[in-house]
């Protein structure tokens, strides 16, 4: 993929050895604004400007091929990069089971209302309205849930990450497309990223890549129908619950007449609020919990479905003729197509087989689908239709009606209990949805619970939870009629009960876009304002204040250059710490960022003034949860093998060099070097460019990359190392005098001759969610006696 390929070669890296490979100087990370000489030593410059082979490269070593999750996964045996491949039998049938409760619930629940809706739109005048609703019906779910979501969708997940955004995320990792200018060439480094050779089938798809990278409204128009399919799944998430359960809840009327419609929403109402209540607990808890039940409810709505088939008209199989539905619109016309509002109700909740992947593994849901689900749905539908044949009259509670009388209140227990827990399988997708456009800048940072130490992806996020609550109340009492609400499926029925969920998808959709549009301009300004190397030269290495022992974190949102929050510390404390390091938290388009992986440090200044940089990268599906102390313990040990590494360098360019300086001998010089897996490789190239005592060293690798070298033999090695344990003993007594978390929050306000529309959006929209988001630092638990902020405002 161009520049974002590896140059190693290799297809998937899935291998669990490192690899040496060579980098082009037009892959080099270096800031521009950056010392030169810091340049100049990272870069092999080669003085032969005829051989295009040896021209400014440099030796980069890819990471060990380790997958692991974050800090708490790395308790967890084998917690590599699918949770599930290596089951047995049993273990995924279990997994399977757990899916009916989690995955299922909404789609196993339709039969409870979609034959109602649709003959409330076209009611039935004869059986050949039943046979067309009916193949309708069979053929929705052959056409959406079986063949685009089990045998389609399902493929094209991202490690197991299902919903809109992993979608989005694959698609930024193979082109340049996200609006927010932070990518680095060292980010299609990261194992996980799994980047493919050159194929036949990647060629033809070079002409779309090379489109969407080229054209900026093509990126936003990318951009907003991620936003906008994001939205309406997190709308159906209040759709599904109250469509389930008062559906379920309604067949009440039919097993005591003195029962009304509001009686009914007001035991919904109840049971709604139990249900939500109950979310907190988790998805492997509840799914496996629950799973009994739903098993039980697919096994009663198949087991009807074949009891009605035989007791009223086996006729009803003529069904899986799609010319019925032919004869259907033409004996109905205008109302057969207001029906099809009702017939997708049949497969509501289909997204969630995809949406919910993080939960369970594809073949799971594939087997768990086509084994029980699909088939159960079916005779459950039959079995409706062989009733209504015979009972026209029965179309407004079609499911409850056609309960034979001695299983009805057993049936409709389990019907109950079938809807509350088919609520929550929309509600997790919505959960999922919520977390992966956080990661990716798309939705502001709220808490997140992590429900399960063994599945990293099931989460938990109150403020959603109580949010989907509130509104899915709103819903049911204001159209408390179920045909009102199924209504939410058909554009032109707004005025008639949908317009509450698509102003809540409209709302939804302007969070996201705000919270992109306000982050993109945030990070583009400080980008513009940050401080450039000659001030920091002028400052000097005690940067015109005073050096306290002790690390400062600084954190930014930066990955090159030194941030304008940094020179506002600089002139509002009276001292700055004897080391800072600029903390970037990064999210990658990738699902999991490999721990060895995690940290990228660079030097920022000369080797005196102590200040780096490290960019802790994460993915959408990694988990936050390590303290301070050991978030600081991992940095500093991974600063530490940065350094070793960094000396390293030189002493092999030492090495090679043999004491002679000239050029051409420098360039044709062969290097033996000996990699972790015990490999010896011979370079025809210079490793660095000739070091200079005046340069420092500003290389950016992954804290995994270690290098053994042949021991040299030059004398003055023992005063690298010298250099090298000063620099080691600074870093530890500053860790021991104390580390500080210097938190620059950084506010952005329209220009006074901005326009009204863009003051409205950035003086008080977006300053609304930032004020009221999560703080990225919150994920640590930092005390407050470790922390010092500074406000500062950027006028954009």
């Amino acid at each position: 993929m161009g520049d974002e390929e590896m140059n190693g070669g290799a297809g998937s890296m899935d291998s669990m050895e490192s690899r040496w490979v060579f980098q082009d100087e037009d892959e080099s990370e270096i800031d521009e604004d950056e010392d030169e000489d810091q340049h100049r030593t990272t870069v092999m410059d080669s003085e032969d400007d005829e051989d295009d082979d040896n021209a400014e490269q440099r030796l980069i070593r890819t990471g060990p091929r380790i997958d692991s999750f974050d800090v708490e996964a790395l308790e967890v045996p084998g917690a590599l990069r699918n949770e599930y491949e290596d089951y047995s039998l049993g273990r995924k049938l279990v997994i399977a089971f757990q899916t009916l409760g989690v995955v299922f619930g909404d789609v196993g629940t339709s039969p409870l209302y979609t034959f109602s809706v649709m003959f409330s739109k076209a009611p039935i005048n004869g059986n050949e309205d039943v046979l067309g609703a009916l193949s309708l019906v069979l053929y929705t779910l052959i056409l959406i849930p079986l063949l685009k979501y089990v045998l389609v969708v399902l493929w094209a997940n991202d490690d197991g990450e299902g919903g809109t955004f992993a979608l989005y995320s694959l698609i930024c990792r193979h082109a340049k497309v996200s609006l927010l200018p932070n990518q680095l060439p060292s980010d299609a480094r990261i194992s996980s990223f799994r980047l493919k050779v050159p194929s036949p089938e990647l060629e033809r798809s070079l002409k779309i890549k090379e489109r969407l990278e080229a054209s900026l409204t093509l990126k936003k128009l990318l951009l907003m129908l991620v936003l906008a399919g994001t939205s309406m799944v997190i709308a159906d998430g209040v759709v599904t619950p109250a469509m389930s359960v008062v559906s379920a809840v309604g067949g009440l009327k039919v097993g005591v007449e003195a029962i009304n419609q509001d009686q009914v929403v007001m035991i919904s109402v109840a049971f709604l609020i139990i249900l939500f209540s109950v979310q907190k607990f988790g998805t492997s808890k509840v799914g496996l919990a629950v799973g009994p039940a739903l098993f039980i409810w697919f096994c009663s709505l198949g087991g009807i479905g074949i009891y009605n088939i035989v007791q009223y008209d086996s006729s009803v199989l003529r069904a899986f003729n799609p010319i019925h539905i032919y004869y259907f619109f033409k004996r109905n016309s205008t109302k057969a197509w207001y029906s099809l509002g009702g017939c997708l109700l049949c497969a509501t909740g289909s997204e969630a087989m995809f949406a919910d992947l993080c939960y369970f593994s594809v073949r799971s849901v594939q087997l768990t689908f086509v084994c029980l689900v699909l088939p159960c749905l079916m005779l459950g539908y039959l079995g409706q239709a062989a009733y209504l044949m015979e009972n026209p009259s029965g179309a407004d509670q079609a499911f409850f009606s056609s309960i034979p009388i001695g299983a009805f209140w057993p049936v409709f227990l389990i019907a109950n209990i079938a809807a509350l827990i088919a609520s929550r399988a929309m509600t997790t997708a919505t959960f999922s949805c919520i977390k992966q456009s956080m990661a990716l800048g798309c939705f502001p940072r709220l808490k997140i619970i992590h429900t399960s130490r063994k599945f990293m992806g099931q989460i938990y996020i109150p403020v959603v939870n109580w949010f989907l609550l509130v509104v899915c109340l709103v819903s049911i009492c204001s159209i408390s009629s179920i045909d009102e609400i199924g209504n939410a499926y058909v554009l032109w029925s707004v005025g008639d009960g949908s317009w509450i969920i698509l102003v809540f998808a409209i709302i939804m959709f302007f969070i996201m876009f705000i919270w992109n549009y306000g982050s993109k301009l945030k990070y583009e300004t400080e980008v513009k304002q940050k401080l450039s190397m000659d001030l920091m030269r002028q400052l000097g290495s005690n940067l015109g204040t005073i050096r306290a022992p002790g690390i400062g974190l600084l954190y930014n949102e930066l990955v090159k250059g030194i941030p304008a929050i940094f020179g506002h510390f600089l002139t509002t404390l009276p001292a700055v710490h004897s080391m800072v390091i600029f903390v970037c938290i990064k999210y990658v388009p990738v699902p999991v960022v490999p721990q060895s992986e995690r940290f990228l440090f660079r030097r920022v200044c000369p080797k005196s003034y102590h200040i780096f940089r490290c960019i802790a990268r994460y993915g959408y599906k990694d988990v936050r949860k390590e303290s301070h102390q050991t978030f600081e313990q991992l940095l500093i040990e991974s600063l530490e093998k940065f350094i070793r590494r960094e000396a390293q360098e030189r002493s092999l360019e030492s090495d090679g060099d043999d004491g002679d300086t000239d050029s051409e001998d420098e360039s044709s010089c062969s290097r033996v070097l000996i990699a972790p897996n015990g490999s010896v490789y011979s370079l025809g190239v210079p490793l660095l460019a000739e070091h200079k005592e005046s340069s420092k060293p500003i290389s950016e690798a992954s804290t995994s990359d270690e290098v053994r070298s042949v021991p040299p033999t030059d004398p003055e090695i023992s005063d690298a190392e010298q250099s090298i344990e000063r620099e080691l003993s600074f870093i530890r007594k500053a860790k021991e005098s104390g580390v500080v978390y210097l938190l620059g929050h950084g506010d952005i306000r329209a220009r006074k001759d901005s326009w009204f529309i863009k003051k409205l959006i950035i003086n008080y929209f977006y300053a609304f969610l930032r004020k009221n988001c999560r703080r990225g630092i919150a994920n640590l638990s930092v005390p407050h006696s470790h922390l010092m902020q500074v406000g500062m405002t950027y006028m954009v």
